[in-house]
């Protein structure tokens, strides 16, 4: 008898180690339903139809996502639950990111926060807020694909002014590479949040797929070209990725969630400011806060 097919949800998968992620997914044996988050369907689409994949066991669907806007995010939510139906979700893999910086002309979709911010967080914050009831009980997973740049965050009280939006050229902006460290830091507060807020219900882990000098990203940061033996290539990365899907050798220690691209587990004090409970609530509001501050409610 055909294995049950195993559904994942995933942001970040157009290009990059998240469609990466996906093309080593679809060469497994075990079936997937795979419902992806992009900004251009048609291209995302075209790009898997490429692939050389078994379309009679996989079922893959692209829906429109612009993780910068707050209500395209809970339009994406509520399409990918509608077609889910009754089925749950084994995984939910919240790759996107990007290393732009805090400069922006205004926000067209009215947020006061940067879009690092809310497409490195607070998007993906809201979308869990989602589709977290949906997940399989109790064996559901959350990946959520962090960084080694969550350490160079060594003052989290500026993070209420450094991660506002700010006018291009402003003397007080972060540089880009500082403002992707905090974003990651902030997400991993986040996942620390989850992992609380599901223990017992679902898995959360954070993952970090080190050093990926092809990606976009990495690129975005100067990083292009790099060498080394800290440098990984983009299917590598994926691979890092992928070993969260299925580890089950977590340390008894629940806050220990964060395994890294060599395939350990970090030890605590490597994150120690990212368990400050104070935080954590902080920076993971509510989905009804969250849209009555943007203004997509209803």
């Amino acid at each position: 008898m055909a294995s049950l097919a195993k559904t994942v949800v995933a942001t970040g998968a157009s290009s990059g180690l998240g469609f990466e992620v996906i093309k080593q997914l679809l060469n497994q044996t075990q079936p997937y339903q795979l419902i992806l988050g992009a900004r251009d369907v048609a291209a995302t689409q075209a790009a898997y139809s490429k692939l050389d994949f078994d379309g009679a066991k996989h079922n893959l669907t692209v829906l429109p996502l612009e993780l910068s806007s707050l209500r395209s995010t809970k339009t994406f939510a509520q399409q990918a639950l509608a077609k889910l139906g009754p089925t749950t979700v084994d995984y939910l893999l919240l790759n996107a990111a990007t290393s732009t910086t805090a400069s922006h002309p205004p926000n067209p979709h009215g947020s006061k926060w940067s879009e690092p911010y809310i497409v490195n967080h607070l998007s993906q914050h809201l979308l869990l807020h989602h589709l977290h009831p949906s997940l399989t009980a109790p064996t559901g997973r959350v990946i959520v694909v962090s960084s080694g740049a969550v350490r160079n965050v060594a003052d989290p009280s500026v993070l209420d002014s450094d991660l506002l939006r700010h006018d291009v050229g402003a003397p007080d902006a972060p540089d880009r590479q500082t403002t992707y460290a905090q974003t990651k830091f902030v997400q991993l507060l986040g996942a620390h949040w989850w992992r609380r807020a599901l223990a017992g219900r679902a898995l959360v882990v954070a993952v970090s797929p080190g050093l990926i000098p092809g990606t976009g990203l990495a690129r975005g940061m100067g990083f292009s070209g790099v060498v080394g033996p800290d440098a990984k290539s983009v299917p590598e990365g994926a691979a890092s990725i992928l070993r969260a899907f299925t580890r089950d050798d977590f340390p008894e220690d629940p806050e220990r969630i964060f395994l890294t691209s060599w395939g350990e587990w970090w030890e605590k004090d490597v994150y120690q400011a990212t368990l400050n409970r104070a935080l954590q609530e902080k920076w993971n509001p509510s989905k009804e806060s969250i849209e009555r501050e943007e203004g997509i409610e209803g």
